[in-house]
Order: C-alpha cells, then sequence, then structure tokens
C-alpha cells in the first residue's frame, strides 16, 4: 500500500503496537507525527524515522488527557505537514485492580487517558479533515471492552466507551468522506505480556484458538487496511485482532 501523500498521526508511538504502526505507515511513505507522553532523550526514534523518505515529526512529552495541549499539538502538525490525513488513536495506560482496592486516581488516570484523550485528539483533528473532506480514524480499543476481565474494570470501561464514540462518531462525520474505526486486539506480544508470568500467559494462551500470542505487526497491518483506499465503505466497525479469542 502507497501513503506517500498521506499525513498521518499516531498516538502512542513510541513502543509496541503503536511504534509498529507508525513504522508500517514510514515504509509505505507517509510523512508521521508521533505523539507520545514520554521523551525519546537519546533522540533514537527520530534516527530510526530519519531512514524513511517522508517527514517525521515527534511531540512530546505531551499527555493527551491535556485538551489544550493536544488542540495546540495538532495545530502545529497540520502547519508543518498541511493536513491530517489518518489519526491513530493507540495511546493507553493500564492500572488494574480489583474493584474494592482501586484508588480513584487509577480510575481517573485510565479513563482520562484512554478514553478522554481519544476524544481529545479526534476533537483537534476532525475540523481539519472536514475542511479536506478526507480523513481516517483507527482508534485502538481492546477486546477487553468486548468481554471485561476481573482487575480491569477501568482499562474495560475506557476502551468500551472508545467503541461506543468510535461508532458514534463515524454517523457523524460519514458525509464528509471521514471514516472511523476501531481495532481490538487480543493478547498481543509486548513489553506488558512480556512481564506477565509463564503461568498465566500458558492460560491466556488455552483461550486463544491460534494458541499463540498476537504480534505489533499484526495491528500495525490491520490499521494499514483500514486507513487504506480498500476500507473506504468501511466504518463504525470493531475489527478484532486476537486469534479467534472473540467469536
Amino acid at each position: 500500500m502507497d501513503f506517500s501523500t498521506k499525513n498521518v498521526v499516531v498516538t502512542g508511538g513510541r513502543q509496541g503496537i503503536g511504534k509498529a504502526i507508525a513504522t508500517a505507515f514510514a515504509k509505505a511513505g507517509a510523512n508521521i507525527a508521533i505523539i507520545e507522553k514520554s521523551e525519546d532523550k537519546n533522540n533514537k526514534l527520530k534516527e530510526e524515522f530519519s531512514s524513511y523518505p517522508a517527514k517525521f515529526i515527534y511531540i512530546s512529552p505531551l499527555d493527551v488527557s491535556d485538551y489544550n495541549a493536544v488542540i495546540e499539538s495538532f495545530s502545529r502538525i497540520a502547519e508543518e505537514l498541511g493536513s491530517v490525513d489518518i489519526l491513530v488513536n493507540n495511546a493507553g495506560i493500564t492500572r488494574d485492580n480489583l474493584l474494592i482496592r482501586m484508588e480513584e486516581k487509577n480510575w481517573d488516570d485510565v479513563i482520562n487517558t484512554n478514553l478522554k484523550g481519544t476524544f481529545n485528539c479526534c476533537k483537534a483533528a476532525i475540523p481539519v479533515m472536514m475542511k479536506k473532506r478526507y480523513g481516517k480514524v483507527i482508534n485502538i480499543a481492546s477486546v477487553i471492552g468486548e468481554i471485561g476481565n476481573a482487575g480491569q474494570i477501568n482499562y474495560a470501561a475506557s476502551k468500551a466507551g472508545i467503541i461506543g464514540l468510535t461508532k458514534s462518531l463515524a454517523k457523524e462525520v460519514a458525509r464528509r468522506n471521514i471514516t472511523v474505526n476501531a481495532i481490538a486486539p487480543g493478547f498481543i506480544e509486548t513489553d506488558m505480556t512480556k512481564g506477565l508470568p509463564e503461568s498465566v500467559v500458558e492460560s491466556y494462551l488455552k483461550s486463544i484458538p491460534k494458541r499463540k500470542l498476537g504480534k505489533p505487526e499484526d495491528i500495525a497491518n490491520a490499521v494499514l487496511f483500514l486507513a487504506s483506499e480498500a476500507a473506504n465503505y468501511i466504518t463504525g466497525q470493531v475489527i478484532n485482532v486476537d486469534g479467534g479469542l472473540v467469536m
């Protein structure tokens, strides 16, 4: 797929799934803007993305839950790149615990980053897309937002909220040639899953028909499809990339 004429914003793109998504777009020729809460102090990302022919912008530190900072950053991105054609809302955190032990701050932090952050970025990008009468928004949800998980009520609520946001926004902007879809990853090989005990991973594998964890590139491939012209008639959908976990 060729994205050489597209400008792509990826939130939470410094590592894991977000980095895989940004890298896939860069390899396909897109200009990339990564929004990240943590700084790239050693300029490793800049060095990596400088090998691709397109432009690269790294905006950090930026907390996507900060509405005014997000609006300001998207104005800068649109000015430097000329437009925002594709938005991938990937930034997300976990603060797991059972309800009876969960602190209010852990609830607020997850909802603010995962759900409000998605709202903020959509709020900033959609007017730019509407003006151009073109846009692709891909929100990274989770199968946990569909089936729930003990100890993750905050995370499940945030991801379920993203699914509702996706479907509602898709109805609002479809006539402006903007599609809005979500991808719900299952258990993916990231730093988060690498830290899990082997017994926990084994229990997860038993519930996955493919009997293996997914890779960040599996999510990136699905994102690129939804962002491509081949998916122009797909909107308001949730695509599970989970090895058959949720059927």
